[in-house]
């Protein structure tokens, strides 16, 4: 216990149930690429039913030099595959040049930014299963016209389609979090592009939502001089993906006028 009381700063609360822990790593399906990396593996509750699987090979990202080194203690099957620093700062195609698949227990506090990050790589990561906490796990996986769509909803469900698998007690943590956990899988659409300027509608979307209270007409003053009809009166909760997409399309036209 020690040992995790010393982890906390890390925003990490660590997994104990086994039975959790397997059921997390049977929902990987590693049907698009068999390298897997393993996110935050601490004392490898994750990572000792990984390596059981005889169709991956595993590679660990660990920030916490203590918790590098337990793995290398109590997993030697892992050899040279554990990989000390910050998923969210080092050059991935370094890790591994292929396609991979990402598994983890996330911490809180990081989350949101590990998913920006699988965008910035969605051609190279065709699946991700994660444990995050509950109310992130129901905002990925929201429809629009919910209060909990928001930016990271759009934004990834342009690119994958996103599964709720199962809601995690709290009670299954050393320290125990305050909020229940849940665990989501997504996987790659066939989308190659979007059928309009990826980054301008990145930039739409964004905007829209940093004054979601606001109607387009007046939030996406600083992308467009116009919104376009259709438009100007909705509220960005109330636009689907593909709404979006056609948006921001019509306003990449205007701007080429």
């Amino acid at each position: 216990m020690n040992y995790v009381r010393a982890k906390r700063n890390l925003g990490q609360h660590f997994l104990k149930d086994k039975n959790i822990a397997q059921k997390i790593v049977d929902s990987l399906r590693t049907e698009s690429a068999n390298m897997v990396l393993e996110i935050g593996p601490g004392m490898g509750m994750l990572t000792q039913f990984l390596l059981q699987r005889n169709n991956i090979r595993l590679k660990v990202i660990e920030i916490d030099h203590e918790s590098v080194s337990y793995l290398g203690q109590h997993y030697p099957a892992l050899e040279n595959n554990i990989i000390e620093g910050d998923f969210l700062e080092m050059d991935l195609f370094t890790v591994t040049p292929e396609k991979f698949s990402i598994i983890g227990n996330f911490p809180y506090n990081i989350s949101s930014q590990i998913f920006f990050r699988v965008l910035g790589h969605k051609n190279y990561i065709p699946e991700v299963v994660g444990m995050v906490q509950k109310e992130v796990a129901e905002r990925l996986c929201s429809v629009h016209g919910n209060k909990t769509y928001g930016i990271l909803t759009v934004l990834l469900q342009a690119f994958y389609d996103i599964e709720y698998l199962f809601t995690v007690s709290e009670q299954v943590f050393a320290p125990a979090p305050r909020v229940k956990s849940a665990v989501i899988r997504l996987t790659r659409n066939n989308v190659e592009r979007l059928g309009c300027d990826e980054k301008l509608f990145f930039r739409v979307v964004k905007t829209a939502f940093n004054q979601r209270r606001k109607m387009l007409r007046n939030s996406l003053k600083q992308v467009t001089v116009e919104v376009p009809e259709g438009f100007q009166q909705l509220r960005p909760e109330q636009l689907s993906v593909q709404q979006f997409i056609s948006l921001t399309r019509q306003i990449e036209s205007q701007q080429k006028k």
